[in-house]
Parts: structure tokens; sequence; C-alpha cells
């Protein structure tokens, strides 16, 4: 398929020719959603933890006598019944990460990418270029979007660029091969620079 190349002023300046067997497909919900599930299970942190009776402080001695005293035997007060005492069960540092198989994650990239295609909401620039490396310039340069956000993928993004990107609520930056279907469905719009056209197109055949 065909899509046209933009420059940064949204004129078009070109072509370019999308490979139909990469990105002509119809996006599944199902994939998407496995992908982004996966994707998210590995961002947790998984540093929750809770005192088991080993770990909370307090004397081991028995508070009460055995018998005697009309109520039941006890033999610490950091025992889970009593408040302040141990958690039973409680959770523990653990890690979400899980596999997923890499067809999957591939297929899941390619669906993100040709969800946009078939939303007219991908666009191609000849080249990720500012006047100056600021955001003023990066706000003016993309004023042709609006109130949308995006998702700006470059073949490799520059230290200038970046800092100049970042601090714009509502545009994010990446180079292609931290390219991932999560930040692509978060927001609005992606643009892709020529070279990072080429360069998913052989990452993605592999």
């Amino acid at each position: 398929m065909n899509v046209d190349v933009i420059d940064i002023n949204k004129n078009v300046v070109g072509t370019i020719d999308l490979n139909d067997g990469l990105f002509a497909l119809t996006p599944r919900l199902d994939i998407l959603s496995r992908v982004v599930r996966w994707q998210l299970a590995k961002r947790r942190a998984g540093t929750h933890a809770s005192k088991t009776i080993s770990f909370v402080s307090g004397t081991g001695k028995k508070s009460v006598r055995q018998k005697g005293t009309g109520s039941a035997r006890h033999g610490s007060r950091r025992g889970t019944q009593f408040r302040g005492g141990g958690i039973v069960f409680g959770p523990s540092p653990r890690s979400y990460e899980y596999s997923l198989p890499k067809q999957v994650r591939r297929l899941g990239l390619r669906m993100a990418i040709a969800d946009k295609i078939n939303s007219n909401e991908l666009f191609v620039l000849d080249k990720l270029e500012f006047s100056q490396p600021k955001v003023k310039s990066v706000v003016s340069s993309f004023s042709w979007l609006g109130d949308k956000s995006g998702l700006i993928v470059d073949g490799a993004v520059s230290e200038p660029v970046r800092k100049s990107v970042e601090p714009c609520a509502l545009y994010d930056v990446l180079p292609q091969i931290g390219l991932n279907v999560f930040d692509i469905m978060r927001k609005d719009v992606l643009i892709l620079t020529r070279s990072a056209v080429e360069s998913l197109e052989e990452r993605l055949h592999g």
C-alpha cells in the first residue's frame, strides 16, 4: 500500500510503499489485549510485602499462664490473632512477568500499526528535524495535530530531539527498537519516520 510521506509541517514530499504482508491486517482485539497485559505485567514492581510472625517485633515470652485463666492458651504476643501480630498468607515480593510467544508479540505489534493505518491515524515523516531543539519548536511543528496526542518513532532518537519532545505532555518519542503495542494504543496518532518504517519492516520480517 502507498502512503504519503510528509515533512514536519505536513506538506507531502513523496510516497512510501508499505509491505501489505506486514501491515494489511485486520486487527484482533484478543491479540492486542494479550500483548498489552503481558507488557503491563512485566512493568509491575512486585515489591509488596507483609510481615509474618517471624518478622514482627515483640517478645516470645508466654503472655499468660497455661491454665487457670479461663481463656485460650497463648504462647506469644506475636501471633496472628493479636493486633500488631504477624500476617498469614500475606503478599510477598514476586515477579509478575510471564512468557508470551515471540510470534504473538510480533503479530500484536503489526496489528497495532495496522489499526492506526485503518483509522487514518498513521503518518510517515520524511525525517525528524526541528528548526531549533526546543519545546516551542516541537509544539509549533506538530500544531496540525490539534489537541491529539502522538507517538513519534524514529530509527534512532538523538539526545536534543529527546530532550525537546519529553516535556511535551501530548507527545512521546521512541527509537524504533523500543516501539511497543501499549504505547501505540495509548496515543491518538502514530508518527513514523521513513527510516523507522524501513527498520520496522526488517525487524518484523524476522
